[in-house]
């Protein structure tokens, strides 16, 4: 569960980016964060992940104040989180399984435990083929299935995708949405920062909808 409580977020230029943003997404819903670039959705997504502390209001994950979390308690916050970035943030010296090896490494996990896990989410991103490629060898499509993969090889309960189709041409963004929709039906909770209206429409999920820092719609759209 991620719930936000009269959420407004200032930065120290005095630019106020969200104004009292109020918003409950329960376990396991596919949710679209839309709105036009500039609009407060990264910020919504970054203060989740707690890289950034918000100038009024609370925010809970699960049972976490997250804005109340003191610096040793973040990496547990982090745990039950996937963060996919609008820039990937590939390591380039790495290869595709490596990448994805990444985030169990950090969890001090076992090789043996790794290795079968990096095995298994090749699998769910179709890249068993390239898995001892190097980014430079893969098309951005290939490049985002791979960050896609790193973000949920550590069994977050919650993943965070910025604009994950914003450099792709629309058969790609449509197969990493569907990638993600099928991650959802794991029982994962998917909350994705986009601007492709057509996108959104053809999905059928719940929408937020931001504009100017302002929660201007939530919409529950019913199958």
């Amino acid at each position: 569960m991620v719930r936000f409580e009269n959420v407004s977020k200032t930065f120290p230029n005095r630019k106020q980016a969200l104004y009292s943003v109020n918003f409950t997404i329960d376990d396991g819903e596919f949710v679209f964060l839309v709105g036009p670039s500039g609009a407060g959705k990264t910020t919504i997504l970054r203060l989740i992940f707690r890289e950034l502390i918000p100038t009024g209001g609370s925010i809970f994950v699960d049972a976490l104040e997250v804005n109340k979390l003191k610096s040793k308690e973040v990496p547990y916050l982090r745990r039950k989180i996937g963060y996919i970035f609008q820039d990937f943030k590939i390591l380039h010296s790495r290869t595709v399984a490596e990448n994805i090896a990444v985030t169990l490494e950090i969890l001090d996990k076992k090789k043996e435990e790794i290795d079968e896990k990096v095995k298994d989410i090749l699998k769910i991103i179709n890249l068993e083929d390239k898995k001892d490629y190097f980014p430079v060898q893969l098309s951005l499509g290939e490049i985002q299935r791979v960050a896609i993969g790193r973000a949920v090889v550590g069994d977050a309960d919650i993943i965070l995708a910025d604009e994950p189709t914003g450099n792709l041409d629309p058969k790609t963004s449509w197969d990493i949405v569907k990638l993600l929709g099928n991650i959802n039906k794991t029982g994962k909770t998917i909350i994705m920062a986009t601007h492709n209206i057509d996108m959104v429409s053809s999905m059928k999920k719940r929408v937020l909808a931001v504009s100017g820092g302002k929660l201007v719609k939530t919409e529950k759209i019913v199958y």
